[in-house]
């Protein structure tokens, strides 16, 4: 008999988290793959047997391929990065010896977002508690800062397990089609809130804890049971480095949703986004144009004047995903040193 050939499709692009200094926010973006990515996708048609790898695209085009992919060094948020370093007692961050050096940029633009974030001090130092607090948290600076605010604000509880959620993939399976997409459609309506995809989440998770966290519930409802059991197992990690090491209580508001947004607002103040009048969202600082995730449960709903964000993702357009929807003085209240008292009309 034949032997069966086990081919690779290489499309040419990639994408790659890719860190904006004016945005201050990562990116997920669509870029072509580099010589070396392309060499590494062919190596898996041979892996198991023999077999052929499909590039979609000339030799014209392999030649202007670069040689190699970005250093991550270079394209990422090195807000974590500098907190570790100013930890180490590493105090000048700009002349520090990185094995590939990011863009002076990038560092700059991490040191005033780690300001804003009261992580650090005018001298650039770490401040007590909430800089250390941060350091020590093996998360990222905004979810640190929302988590700690949350102690304050005796919502502990819900936060962590809306940081567990977003540690993880999509918790909402997707069928390919027919029917089981129009059901798994109806199910996720279920668990979606005009509040946004963050107390989305949070639903999710109540209802699986309240069901046993069995596998016949997520297959009921079009849930990743392995995603949804990594989450559980994140939020008890954390829940214990809180208390045990941290001694940051475990406190719950019992379902004040209002209390939960603004204490979003804390950490991901930064991420601000209002409605234009041409219909399109735009940040607070820097006006960029933003639109709507197609997943996320606000992408139905009527357009809220203001929402902050997690993620940023460019495809076709640059889109916001796990969306809160905010009141725009709550940026002025929470945030006061960041954002000035400002209209709509100052906007347009």
């Amino acid at each position: 008999a034949a032997t069966c050939l086990l081919p690779v499709i290489d499309c040419g692009f990639v994408k790659l988290k890719w860190y904006s200094a004016d945005s201050t926010t990562d990116s997920l973006v669509v870029v072509p793959v580099s010589k070396a990515a392309a060499e590494q996708r062919a190596g898996r048609a041979g892996r198991i047997r023999s077999g052929k790898v499909y590039r979609l695209y000339t030799e014209e085009a392999w030649e202007k391929l670069p040689e190699h992919t970005p250093p991550e060094m270079r394209r990422s948020d090195l807000c974590s990065t500098v907190l570790f370093l100013k930890a180490l007692g590493i105090d000048n961050i700009l002349r520090f010896t990185f094995p590939s050096a990011p863009p002076a940029k990038n560092l700059l633009a991490c040191l005033e977002t780690l300001y804003a974030l009261e992580a650090l001090d005018a001298e650039g130092s770490l401040t007590s508690p909430v800089g250390y607090f941060l350091a020590e948290m093996s998360i990222p600076p905004m979810m640190a800062k929302m988590l700690y605010k949350a102690g304050e604000m005796g919502c502990s509880e819900e936060i962590l397990i809306i940081i567990a959620m977003l540690q993880v993939q999509s918790v909402f399976s997707k069928p390919g089609g027919g029917q089981a997409a129009i059901r798994a459609r109806i199910a996720k309506r279920n668990f979606e809130v005009a509040e946004g995809d963050l107390i989305t989440l949070l639903n999710v998770y109540c209802a699986f804890v309240e069901a046993g966290r069995t596998k016949e519930f997520c297959g009921r409802n079009f849930l990743i049971y392995r995603n949804l059991k990594r989450a559980h197992e994140i939020k008890t990690q954390l829940a214990a480095m809180l208390e045990r090491e941290l001694n940051v209580p475990l406190l719950s508001c019992h379902g004040n949703v209002e209390t939960i947004c603004r204490c979003v607002v804390a950490g991901f103040f930064p991420y601000a986004a209002y409605l234009h009048h041409s219909g399109v969202y735009r940040t607070v600082r820097g006006n960029t144009e933003l639109s709507i995730h197609p997943l996320s449960a606000l992408y139905t709903e009527q357009q809220p004047q203001w929402v902050v964000f997690c993620e940023l993702m460019h495809t076709t357009k640059l889109f916001m995903k796990d969306l809160t929807v905010i009141q725009q003085q709550w940026l002025t209240e929470i945030a006061p040193h960041y954002y000035h008292k400002v209209t709509v009309r100052d906007h347009i």
